[in-house]
């Protein structure tokens, strides 16, 4: 072999060997390119599931606040509806007691209420108060049970109230009591019944 011949031969192996080198470097390279890219997309889909699911969560939630919201509206306006229709109840109940306190049914109810009372008190001392508004009717009450009647200062809208201080007994016919008693116990039942 000459020298050219050589130096040629000497000029294609390290050629060729660095050709192979550098490939072997730039596979070396794309392949680290490679993993890098393929664990940016994982950490990618990895932050986006993540950020799915968070704002799926945020949804959720405000949906449900929404609704909490909505409900307790709903229930707010309801019960401001059934207030409303409650109080219009007792008014008309009222007009209605009104009307009959001036029927000719009232005195003989107050007698029934009168005698009842004398009998619960068996012979005990006690004062049975009329409403002011029943004072036209005191002497024809107290003619029909035989018994003495006071007048009394608070209205009581209509009915009979009783003491016997001896035993500190109250009987209660006045109509404002049951109305009140009433009024407390009133609910509005759904359609199913429950209150």
């Amino acid at each position: 072999m000459t020298l050219e011949e050589k130096i040629a031969h000497l000029q294609a192996t390290s050629m060729e060997e660095a050709r192979a080198q550098g490939n072997e470097i730039i596979d070396s390279y794309r392949d680290a390119l490679e993993k890098v890219l393929q664990d940016h997309k994982v950490e990618a889909q990895r932050q986006s599931e993540i950020r799915i699911k968070t704002e799926t969560i945020n949804a959720k939630q405000q949906i449900n606040q929404s609704l909490a919201k909505a409900q307790l509206d709903l229930k707010r306006e309801q019960s401001k509806i059934q207030q409303d229709l409650k109080d219009k109840i007792f008014k008309e109940t009222l007009e209605l007691v009104h009307d009959y306190m001036n029927s000719a049914d009232y005195p003989d109810f107050l007698i029934r209420c009168i005698r009842d009372a004398l009998t619960f008190a068996n012979g005990s001392s006690m004062t049975i108060y009329i409403n002011p508004s029943d004072e036209s009717l005191k002497s024809s009450l107290e003619k029909a049970t035989g018994t003495q009647l006071t007048i009394s200062t608070e209205d009581f809208i209509g009915g009979v109230r009783c003491v016997i201080r001896d035993r500190n007994i109250l009987i209660d016919h006045s109509f404002k009591t049951q109305l009140r008693d009433e009024y407390d116990k009133f609910l509005f039942s759904g359609g199913d019944g429950i209150a």
